[in-house]
């Protein structure tokens, strides 16, 4: 980083007079902090890193102090930075702010096969840290064992049931199963049907694999109570909101059963309670819509189903469906698996934490496996005209949210505003050098990866929009400036 981008984000950082995800302040007036380990974790921990700045006191209304002593500061905490596993390397750099000298020490995220990131003298479960909002919070269980799990390559869609045997199976699925077999996969067909039982996952150790109690059991709630789903209708925006009538919630159920019947009576109840608008379209003939595209609604249900943690530390929590007045959550356990980032959702293959999962619910729900999922929800929702999906993963859990209020309208209502429009709007928005977040904002849309390949990535293409940090386009700082 250079000197002026430093004091770029000291501006930002005083006015704003806040730490930040990306950013903590450290005073360092009279010497090193002693334990930086903390943050050194959660940042190394943390998609795109983060920042450490020396010399500002923000229990002082941020006041800019400077650091003791330049030299000594980058010595100590290299020496801190040596102690996590693996080891740390700052990127340093040194500026001067109003006569006061400032520091700051950039932290790149470690390698996903290399997380958690650890304070070595306290040990992986207790020197383990996550950034969330401005503070450093000690890792769960869960959240290493999350690492360790792609890390080693554990299946647990594939752990057996002791409990359970293949009388546990639903003889009816199974014809249907093998039926499908053969009629989509001669060759696997050729073996015996133990055998394709055990090749695709759905047993081992001739016991019942949680992969095939999920897709051909007689009921799975049986041994996994809360693999489940519960759906919800609140009158309002919010859980708790109150509808006139007294009640907390207008529908309420706990769907079970096997992936495949759960997934068609969720999508039945969402249906059930989606609100129908009628449109009269220009030759005035009526026109019939869905509240949300039933294809999304598909697809984030069945994504839920497919791609959720069934390990041991999540099978106490159920999916979860809310339907409030604005909008549709859906939640499961078990955040973004392996490398993949919010950003990267849709852009291509990824990997799989259910591999056996998915392929058997291809074969029992056409599922399509092929990674279409993501891209057919921005879609559909782009063609219904409403704003584009949210997907947030935090701290072990994973939520697609789909809006019903729709992208901006020109003045007679009838048509989505343009793009170029939206690109004028956005040219005159950077003036001023503008982050993505910022831009989102002005624009009304939660999702970044919408804004980012929808309208900026293009219009920098055409030239009339520049970063300002062109070597680095990822970069967390990155901002934008229109050419005129």
């Amino acid at each position: 980083m250079l000197p002026e981008e430093l004091n770029k984000i000291i501006s930002e950082v005083v006015n704003r007079k806040s730490e930040l995800q990306y950013i903590e302040l450290k005073k360092a007036k009279s010497g090193t902090p002693e334990r930086l380990y903390d943050t050194l974790s959660s940042f190394a921990n943390q998609c795109g890193g983060g920042m450490i700045i020396f010399g500002i006191d923000e229990k002082n209304n941020y006041d800019v102090c400077g650091v003791y002593d330049v030299h000594d500061l980058q010595t100590k905490v290299t020496q801190q930075a040596l102690q996590m596993e693996p080891v740390v390397r700052p990127v340093f750099t040194v500026t001067e702010y109003n006569g006061s000298y400032v520091v700051s020490a950039e932290i790149s995220e470690c390698d996903t096969v290399q997380k958690p990131c650890f304070y070595k003298g306290a040990g992986r479960l207790r020197g383990s840290y996550i950034r969330v909002g401005d503070s450093d919070e000690p890792m769960t269980e869960y959240e290493i064992y999350s690492y360790e799990v792609y890390k080693k390559k554990i299946r647990d869609e594939l752990r057996t049931i002791d409990r359970a045997s293949k009388d546990d199976f639903n003889n009816d699925l199974l014809d249907e199963y093998f039926l499908k077999i053969r009629r989509e996969k001669t060759n696997l067909a050729r073996h015996d049907k133990d055998k394709v039982l055990t090749l695709q996952g759905m047993t081992a150790d001739e016991r019942p694999t949680v992969a095939g109690l999920m897709v051909l059991g007689d009921y799975p709630q049986a041994f996994f109570p809360q693999l489940s789903i519960t759906a919800m209708v609140v009158d309002g925006t919010e859980i708790g909101e109150i509808s006139n009538s007294g009640e907390r919630f207008i529908d309420n159920k706990r769907i079970d059963g096997t992936i495949p019947q759960m997934f068609e009576e969720a999508l039945s109840f969402v249906r059930r309670n989606m609100k129908n608008a009628t449109i009269i379209n220009n030759n005035g003939e009526r026109d019939d819509k869905l509240e949300y595209p039933i294809r999304a609604v598909r697809e984030i249900i069945l994504n839920a189903l497919i791609h959720r943690d069934y390990s041991v530390h999540t099978e106490d929590y159920p999916i979860r469906i809310i339907m409030y007045k604005n909008r549709i959550e859906v939640e499961n356990p078990g955040g973004l698996y392996g490398r993949l980032t919010i950003n990267d959702l849709g852009k291509g293959p990824a990997d799989t934490r259910n591999p056996f999962l998915a392929g058997n619910l291809e074969i029992m729900i056409d599922t399509e496996n092929r990674f279409s999922g993501i891209p057919t929800i921005f879609q559909e929702m782009k063609n219904a005209g409403l704003k584009p999906p949210v997907f947030e993963s935090r701290r072990g859990t994973f939520k697609a949210i789909l809006y019903n209020s729709r992208l901006e309208t020109t003045k007679d209502s009838t048509k989505t505003a343009s793009a170029d429009s939206i690109e004028e709007r956005i040219l005159h928005f950077c003036d001023v050098p503008k982050s993505r977040e910022e831009i989102a904002e002005m624009l009304g849309v939660e999702s970044l990866y919408y804004i980012v390949t929808r309208y900026l990535r293009p219009m920098m293409e055409t030239g009339v929009l520049k970063p300002t940090i062109p070597e680095k386009p990822k970069s967390k700082y990155q901002k934008y400036y229109s050419v005129k």
